[in-house]
């Protein structure tokens, strides 16, 4: 009998079950006050809880265990040490002792740092993150941990994360205790990542150098049905794709990641799996967990999963929304307004420092989604223009200006939809619609930022927002605690917020070109392309945002933007080159024999009768020489500029890359999507898009 979902759920996590089941109470006591309070942990604590769980690991099946981290390569990296020591006598036994699950030790150098280490310097320490639960994948006992330097700089993009939590719990509570909130002790931000992906079958992707190497097609003409007829979203999911999602959960049950909606996306083979919201350090880990099972498992069903944000030109590209609430230790999620007029004052603040901390540091916000690979998707219509706004809503907008003018705060009451049909209930209409042009949208209980790609981590989005909107509390507490009259205090700050934050707010279209306009006489920034972003990193004001908030030091922010600029023009110079392949090995070929072919049928004709026109061989021909032609130019421009790339810094590197590679890039693209509408299909190398996209 195949096992239940409350079976398989938890079954590979070192829970707080296990954890409250398995160790001594003094032990799961101490642990406890370590996680909820940060008291430090006794390495005697340590080893009776390496102890346990390693038993309980093993119980699982496992053999080894890791240190897992995430490194800034933005994926997961694991180093398996095996549980079994050999013994003088020639026996063995299976150890694992509390040093080992606290601290470890990879080679810091081989993993990006942006100059805070040399080649030389190798040694770095992974230490353990009680805070996230150990789990057992493949065998191995993995151990959450956050990876810092030898000198202690972060390489890895947790630490920044827990700092940030950390800096908005203390902020938050502040800012509650001056709000009359007395009983709140912590505020957590919580997270649901809304991850997007393709499905393609596998046997087609070997056969495209472009995905295997870049992860996007860099080459395809569309194919004659895309998702014009909006046949796809919501639509019934087939069986493979079915039998694949099932496959998913299971895995994911066992890990405690539960799904809570699964279905078809816009695009044809494109599909979104929505998880329940958790604490967010623990909603990044399972978010990497989903990304490295949701690949591995589409491989075992004859499927390659691809989480590139646009793989596919002309179709609805992928992102990864990003649901941001904060709760506190006494149930309450600051952001669900309640009914009763201090409630609502408290929450109305709440918005307004989301609202402050969104305008005065969108540049970190959108630093923190620009990829070379995003860059294809913002502002293409399909997915949040590259200028950040806010969308409250009409109602909830002019609630905000009623209670900064002292007019009161009491929520407007809700209308019933009547759909028309005597046996169907009345529907409860919410306070505004849903605006999915906005890249960061209130909806109802929670901010969706939507401007997250969907391959990134979602660490770098919550480490500035919960940063930002610590600042923004902490301003609030430090007025409130001046203030001698609470609520006078709380609607002049919602007055000034709006005055001097009011300019993010935006309601209307965003992808439209009247709102390009607006948002520039807005003086909101508009930065279109990563290089762009980058360059406001380590200006004096996010400098200070960090180092005040304890989150990054000077070195680690310019050892960032550093990282981001080599690996934007590192990927761009990989899908350069691989664009000179294809078109050397591959496409031009191609074209070369439908060139021959086309000789051999004027030839055959003129075999038959002298009298046979051969004018469409003629003028085909032409066309096809013509495009072979460009084809070789383009792919000669191309090798020409790769073979010119400027060495030194990598802030050049970037900019030459978007500013030369990028458009001979597109052009050779558009000359070879040409060629491919008029080779015979029998001729054509690669799998087009219709094939890739309907495959499945």
């Amino acid at each position: 009998m195949a096992a239940t979902v409350m079976e398989l759920y938890g079954s590979k996590v070192f829970n707080e079950h296990e954890m409250r089941e398995r160790l001594p109470s003094s032990t799961y006591k101490s642990l406890k006050a370590t996680i909820e309070k940060g008291q430090a942990l006794d390495l005697e604590v340590a080893n009776v809880v390496a102890s346990v769980m390693k038993r309980w690991a093993i119980e699982q099946g496992a053999t080894h265990y890791t240190h897992w981290f995430q490194p800034l390569t933005g994926i997961t990296s694991e180093k398996h040490d095996g549980f079994v020591s050999p013994q003088p006598d020639g026996t063995a036994i299976m150890e694992f002792s509390g040093k080992e699950l606290i601290k470890g030790e990879p080679d810091a150098s081989s993993f990006p740092s942006g100059g805070l280490r040399a080649t030389c310097e190798a040694r770095g320490y992974t230490a353990w993150d009680p805070t996230s639960y150990a789990f057992v994948k493949d065998d191995v006992l993995c151990i959450p941990t956050a990876f810092c330097s030898y000198t202690g700089e972060a390489l890895d993009k947790k630490t920044p994360l827990l700092r940030s939590m950390h800096a908005l719990n203390r902020e938050a509570v502040r800012f509650l205790h001056a709000m009359g909130w007395e009983d709140v002790t912590a505020v957590t931000p919580t997270v649901g990542a809304e991850q997007e992906y393709f499905l393609i079958p596998k046997e087609l992707y070997e056969r495209r150098r472009d995905l295997r190497y870049t992860g996007r097609t860099l080459f395809g003409a569309m194919a004659p049905k895309g998702q014009e007829l909006d046949d796809h979203y919501f639509g019934t999911i087939k069986p493979r794709v079915r039998a694949y999602m099932k496959e998913l959960d299971e895995e994911l049950w066992k890990l405690g990641v539960m799904a809570k909606t699964e279905h078809n996306e816009v695009a044809p083979s494109q599909h979104e799996l929505a998880p329940f919201f958790t604490t967010t350090n623990i909603a990044a880990d399972h978010n990497q967990l989903t990304m490295e099972l949701m690949q591995r498992i589409a491989q075992k069903h004859g499927m390659v999963c691809l989480l590139a944000e646009k793989p596919f030109a002309g179709v609805n590209g992928s992102g990864k929304h990003n649901n941001w609430s904060l709760v506190t230790d006494t149930g309450r999620n600051l952001l669900d307004g309640g009914s009763d007029p201090a409630g609502n004052l408290t929450y109305l603040l709440t918005l307004a420092a989301v609202i402050a901390a969104v305008d005065e540091y969108q540049a970190l916000l959108r630093i923190t989604v620009a990829t070379a690979g995003n860059d294809h998707r913002l502002g293409a219509s399909e997915a949040p223009p590259a200028i950040l706004s806010i969308f409250l809503g009409d109602a909830l907008q002019s609630t905000l200006m009623q209670a900064a003018c002292g007019e009161g705060c009491t929520a407007a009451a809700r209308r019933e939809l009547e759909m028309r049909v005597p046996v169907m209930p009345h529907l409860r209409q919410d306070d505004s619609d849903r605006n999915r042009t906005s890249p960061f949208a209130f909806t109802g209980n929670k901010f969706e930022f939507r401007m997250l790609g969907s391959s990134q981590s979602i660490s770098d989005p919550n480490t500035v927002l919960n940063t930002a909107v610590a600042e923004m509390l902490g301003r609030f507490a430090d007025r409130l605690e001046q203030g001698t009259d609470r609520e006078s205090t709380a609607r002049t700050l919602l007055q000034e917020t709006l005055e001097q934050h009011g300019r993010i707010l935006f309601n209307g279209d965003g992808y439209s070109e009247e709102w390009q306009q607006e948002a520039a006489r807005r003086g909101l920034l508009n930065l279109r392309t990563a290089p762009e972003a980058f360059a406001h990193l380590t200006e004096e004001k996010n400098v200070a945002l960090f180092a005040e908030h304890g989150i990054f030091t000077a070195a680690e922010l310019a050892s960032r933007q550093e990282i981001h600029y080599e690996t934007y023009a590192k990927c761009i110079r990989i899908e350069a080159a691989t664009m000179v392949e294809m078109v050397r090995r591959e496409i031009l070929p191609a074209g070369q024999a439908a060139l021959r072919e086309l000789g051999q049928t004027s030839r055959a004709k003129q075999e038959i009768s002298p009298l046979l026109s051969c004018k469409a061989e003629e003028l085909l021909g032409t066309q096809i020489a013509n495009y072979n032609d460009m084809l070789l130019a383009g792919c000669t421009v191309l090798e020409n500029l790769l073979r010119e790339f400027p060495g030194g810094a990598e802030e050049q590197k970037a900019l030459y890359s978007r500013d030369q590679l990028l458009p001979a890039m597109a052009e050779l693209r558009q000359t070879a999507d040409a060629l491919e509408a008029m080779t015979p299909a029998h001729l054509w190398p690669i799998p087009t898009y219709g094939e890739l996209l309907y495959g499945v």
